[in-house]
């Protein structure tokens, strides 16, 4: 168990059911009444942000995320397919769930695969990615920029 007190950016905590992970957090200690903790939340299974306040003492229990290294394989229409690096098995997840920011990964690139309780519900590509350049328009005389 956490209490409000103990946020942080990046921690997760379970409320009502739902996942919810700290975007944002303020410690907010009015001149006139008690404190509070102002927090952004975000929905992990959902992705819906909330903005709520807290009794610094409020108790939540500790949501475990589970970040599995996985290769992406390969794409099967809505599906990208990632191997499991331990036991090699084939671990299809949909697009939604990989969303926008896989457009730049290659095939056989080690990703973190997030999940709770068993569920997938994203996926974190790899910080850095080597790309070759195959195509780009020609340099006109100039059209330099100095300084």
């Amino acid at each position: 168990m956490i209490t409000a007190g103990d946020f942080r950016n990046g921690m997760t905590f379970e409320e009502d059911g739902q996942v919810m992970q700290v975007v944002e957090f303020q410690h907010v200690k009015p001149g006139k009444g008690a404190a509070f903790v102002r927090t952004k939340t975000k929905n992990v299974l959902t992705g819906a942000v909330v903005e709520k306040s807290y009794n610094p003492t409020a108790k939540f229990p500790t949501a475990f995320i589970e970040r599995k290294d996985m290769e992406y394989t390969y794409m099967d229409g809505e599906l990208y397919h990632f191997m499991d690096s331990e036991t090699y098995e084939d671990v299809p997840i949909n697009a939604s769930e990989v969303g926008d920011n896989f457009k730049f990964v290659k095939e056989n690139t080690v990703c973190k695969v997030l999940s709770y309780k068993g569920k997938v519900f994203g996926v974190e590509p790899p910080n850095f990615v080597e790309l070759e350049v195959t195509q780009t328009d020609p340099g006109f005389k100039g059209d330099t920029a100095t300084n």
